[in-house]
C-alpha cells in the first residue's frame, strides 16, 4: 500500500524530509479497525515528531493522526463497528500514523463520522476537537463556575486548529463569554465568525484590553501557543482560584506567579488515554460521537480552511511548511491517494 514517511528526523528543507514509499497492508487484530483512509489533516504534532523523533525500525516512520475512512476489516474483539462503517479519529501517538492507504486504530478512540460534511471537512476536526473538549470539560471543568469570577474564558491563539473548535464548543455547550486572541485582520475576522464574543490582540498587553470590557477577572484561561510569553500576564488578569490550561511545550513553565491566587494548572495531552490505555479510554469515542452530532445539528462547523490535494509527500511537505510558521488559520486537509 502507498504511504508517506521519513527515514531521518530533521528539518523540512531536504528532498527526503518526507518520501512516498510502499509498505505492507496491516491486519486487524484484537479491538482494532483496519481503515481505508480517505482524508487526513495535518497538526503541529506531525512536524514536531518529524523534526525530533528518528524512526525506530528499518522502514520509514509514518506520520499523521487525524483521519476519516471506511472500515475495511475488524478485529475479533470489536463490538462497536462493522465493515463498511465510516469513521473518524485522531489515532495513537505510539502507533504508525494515518498518512497511508490503510491504517489500524483501536475502536475505543474512533467515532462514527458525521453525515453532513465531506470526508475532508470531517478530517480537520478529530485531534483538535478531542484536545479542546478534554481541556474545557475534563481539565478546566468550565461548566463549574469559579466563585466570584467573571463568567468568561480567554483563549490565547484563537485562530489555530484547537482555538477554532474550542470557541465553537464553548458557544454550543456553555454560556461563557469567549474572549479570543488574534493579531491579523484575517484571523480576527475568523474567530469572530466562529463565535468569539470579543477579540483582543496578543501582540499587545492582554490585561488592559480585558479591563476595557468591564467584566471583571475571567475565571478560565486556555493557552494554545507561546504560553511562556504570556504566563505573567495571565497571573495578573485571571481571577483568584481560576483555572489555567495549556497544550503547547514551553521550554520552561514557572507557575509560581499563580500561587497567591491559588490558580490551578492543567496540561492537556490528547494522546494520554490511548498511550496509557486508561480505564476511560472509550471516552474519546463518546466525545467524537458527540462532536459529530453537533456538526450534523449545525451547532458547530468544520475548521478546514485549505485543501492541499492528494495525500503524498509533496503536498504534506507544503502543509508542514505552513504549520511551522505558526500562522496557520484553521486546519489543512488532504484527500485521497
Amino acid at each position: 500500500m502507498k504511504a508517506v514517511g521519513y527515514r531521518l528526523a530533521g528539518p523540512l528543507d531536504r528532498p527526503d524530509a518526507l518520501i512516498d514509499f510502499e509498505m505492507a497492508k496491516p491486519t486487524a487484530e484484537g479491538r482494532d479497525l483496519l481503515v481505508r483512509v480517505r482524508a487526513v489533516s495535518v497538526n503541529p504534532v506531525d512536524y514536531k515528531i518529524r523534526q525530533t523523533r528518528p524512526p525506530e525500525g528499518d522502514e520509514p516512520a509514518v506520520l499523521g493522526w487525524d483521519a476519516v475512512g471506511e472500515v475495511a476489516e475488524i478485529g475479533p474483539q470489536v463490538t462497536n463497528f462493522k465493515v463498511g462503517d465510516m469513521v473518524w479519529y485522531a489515532g495513537a501517538i505510539d502507533r504508525p500514523g494515518t498518512n497511508a492507504e490503510y491504517h489500524l486504530v483501536d475502536e475505543r478512540i474512533a467515532g462514527h463520522k458525521p453525515k453532513s460534511v465531506t470526508d475532508a471537512a470531517a478530517a480537520a476536526l478529530p485531534l483538535t476537537a478531542l484536545t479542546a473538549f478534554e481541556m474545557l470539560f475534563d481539565r478546566l471543568r468550565v461548566t463549574d463556575p469559579v466563585p466570584g469570577a467573571a463568567n468568561a474564558i480567554v483563549i490565547i491563539g484563537g485562530s489555530g486548529g484547537v482555538g477554532s473548535i474550542a470557541i465553537q464548543l464553548l458557544r454550543a455547550k456553555t454560556d461563557l463569554m469567549v474572549i479570543a486572541t488574534a493579531s491579523r485582520d484575517e484571523t480576527k475576522d475568523w474567530v469572530k465568525e466562529l463565535g468569539a464574543h470579543h477579540v483582543i490582540d496578543h501582540t499587545q498587553a492582554l490585561g488592559p484590553q480585558i479591563e476595557t470590557l468591564s467584566i471583571g477577572q475571567p475565571g478560565f484561561v486556555f493557552s494554545t501557543t507561546h504560553t511562556d510569553q504570556y504566563l505573567e500576564q495571565i497571573a495578573d488578569f485571571i481571577a483568584p482560584q481560576g483555572r489555567f490550561g495549556l497544550i503547547d511545550d514551553p521550554d520552561d513553565l514557572n507557575v509560581s506567579p499563580f500561587k497567591s491566587k491559588a490558580v490551578s494548572t492543567h496540561w492537556e495531552f490528547m494522546f494520554t488515554r490511548s498511550l496509557f490505555q486508561t480505564a476511560d479510554m472509550p471516552a474519546q469515542s463518546d466525545i467524537l460521537n458527540e462532536v459529530a452530532e453537533l456538526l450534523d445539528a449545525g451547532k458547530i462547523r468544520s475548521t478546514a480552511t485549505d485543501a492541499f490535494g492528494l495525500i503524498n509527500a509533496e503536498n504534506l511537505k507544503r502543509a508542514h511548511g505552513i504549520l511551522e510558521t505558526n500562522k496557520a488559520r484553521g486546519k489543512l486537509v488532504l484527500e485521497g491517494f
